[in-house]
């Protein structure tokens, strides 16, 4: 993962999208590491991978039951899922892959055939959008990863402080972060998928697991839905609970790999990793929706991506990157976002941020590419002129750009 940053406020003033950022490396706030006895402000997986917990470690995964003859009871992560689920298994491995199918939720859609033709093209296969039995034969070297697995919740995650978006822009500009409004919301995104996709798969709140096996939680769950104490609306999900979720991987930290412990600890909790192909070329269709990234003449990435408007739109061209900002704040001007004179504002940073947790500024005044607040609006929803990704898709992407990355923008 290549690290540069923004070297000025100025170069980061945006008309487009309304945002504003600067050099968010902060002082004093050096990413620790195992023989300082510093925090590093979640729990870590282990010395060897500073993801969170609940990684994918697939190294040590095994598909198998983790039962014995006697009924005795599997171990969490070995749990066999109650149903095959292909879909969902060809968008986790996939987006482990470097083709995002955007939100995973076990359906055809948009992104994941955008996913298909960019994995398609990418193995000289023919472009279909498919999943046809070539693609299949292709995709067959990881059918060992399951589509799903079960973890277990941080502890810390009942702690944080989970604050409801308020719709208004002026009470936004209140608050000092914009974090996740739930538990839940965080952890679908930690899982690149949805509340509802969650929910269906724990039933009841308890892991959909095969009929023969006992349990799955070895101990209670927590009732769902139980109100939250500061009243606000109740979380289904709780820490400490064991849960099924899409079987993500490529969330590796790796140790010393990254010098800003805020960066880092976002990336943990989006569940990418930082080992990123560096690319030397992105391409943007606006008629695709398409991000593709290329090594050469190697496509190794593609992310589906809402681009432009008709009062924005892209700016095509060819362009360079200036810089990154990571958990950037953003400035709310109605006029320049088109909506008339009236009060402007600064937005904290945080993923719920209007231009989510990064921005990668571009040669062209007043355009970037950066993430979003609302990843099941990606290739739907149009965007104020710049190029918008999922949060998890922009975090990977600037892993693999760097100023010497070319920008182009198709029609």
């Amino acid at each position: 993962m290549r690290i540069f940053v923004l070297a000025a406020v100025s170069s980061l003033a945006l008309a487009a999208c309304g945002m504003q950022g600067q050099d968010n490396k902060q002082e004093g706030d050096p990413v620790a590491n195992s023989d300082s006895g510093r925090d590093y402000g979640y729990e870590t997986y282990g010395d060897d991978n500073l993801a969170d917990t609940m990684a994918s470690n697939d190294d040590r995964y095994r598909n198998e039951i983790g039962a014995d003859a006697g009924g005795e009871q599997a171990q969490p992560s070995e749990l066999p899922d109650a149903e095959e689920r292909p879909i969902m298994q060809a968008q986790v491995v996939l987006d482990r892959v470097g083709f995002g199918p955007g939100v995973i939720d076990g359906k055809m859609g948009m992104s994941t055939e955008n996913a298909l033709r960019g994995f398609q093209e990418a193995n000289d296969l023919e472009i279909t959008g498919k999943l046809d039995e070539a693609t299949k034969s292709a995709l067959a070297d990881w059918e060992r990863i399951p589509a799903t697995r079960v973890v277990t919740i941080p502890a810390s995650w009942g702690e944080e402080r989970y604050i409801d978006m308020p719709e208004d822009v002026a009470e936004k500009a209140k608050l000092e972060r914009l974090g996740y409004a739930s538990l839940d919301e965080r952890l679908a995104e930690r899982f690149h998928t949805t509340v509802e996709v969650l929910k269906q798969l724990n039933p009841n709140g308890q892991p959909a697991t095969a009929a023969d096996i006992k349990g799955p939680n070895p101990q209670p769950t927590p009732t769902p839905d139980i109100a939250r104490p500061d009243g606000q609306e109740p979380s289904y999900f709780q820490a400490g609970q064991q849960i099924r979720v899409p079987n993500i991987g490529g969330d590796r930290i790796a140790p010393g790999s990254i010098e800003d412990g805020n960066w880092q600890r976002t990336l943990a909790s989006l569940g990418v990793g930082t080992e990123q192909p560096e690319v030397d070329r992105i391409v943007v269709s606006k008629a695709g929706k398409t991000l593709k990234a290329y090594r050469g003449d190697e496509l190794v990435a593609l992310f589906t991506v809402s681009s432009g408007s008709s009062e924005f739109p892209l700016p095509i061209g060819e362009w360079d990157i200036l810089g990154e900002a990571y958990n950037p704040p953003y400035s709310y001007d109605p006029e320049v976002l088109g909506e008339g004179e009236g009060e402007t504002y600064t937005l904290a940073p945080g993923p719920n941020s209007p231009v989510g947790v990064v921005w990668i500024d571009l040669s062209k005044e007043h355009y970037g590419i950066h993430g979003t607040p609302d990843p099941e609006t990606i290739g739907r929803a149009q965007s104020s002129g710049c190029v918008r990704l999922t949060n998890w898709d922009a975090a990977r992407l600037a892993g693999m750009v760097s100023q010497s990355t070319q920008v182009i923008f198709e029609p």
